[in-house]
């Protein structure tokens, strides 16, 4: 689905306590986790606005969500 929200709070409800407290006291996983949201806003803004940039870039943006989603995961399911 276009514009579907992918942020860290709603990809894993079930880690919000562990998402809390790392970015209270963990400013490398505050500062990914920051990165991905952003990440997740500009592409849905993108999205929604019928993706005025070349299927590449999109491409590429997806990409660096997905790869830092699965980085920030193992962090959360490690605590």
């Amino acid at each position: 689905m276009l514009g579907e929200d992918h942020s860290l709070l709603h990809e894993f409800p079930e880690y919000q306590a562990v998402i809390t407290k790392l970015c209270q006291s963990d400013s490398a996983f505050t500062k990914d986790a920051k990165h991905y949201d952003a990440l997740d806003k500009e592409i849905r803004e993108l999205e929604l606005n019928g993706a005025p940039i070349d299927d590449d870039a999109m491409h590429q943006l997806k990409h660096d969500r997905a790869e830092l989603k699965d980085s920030l995961y193992k962090r959360l399911s490690n605590q």
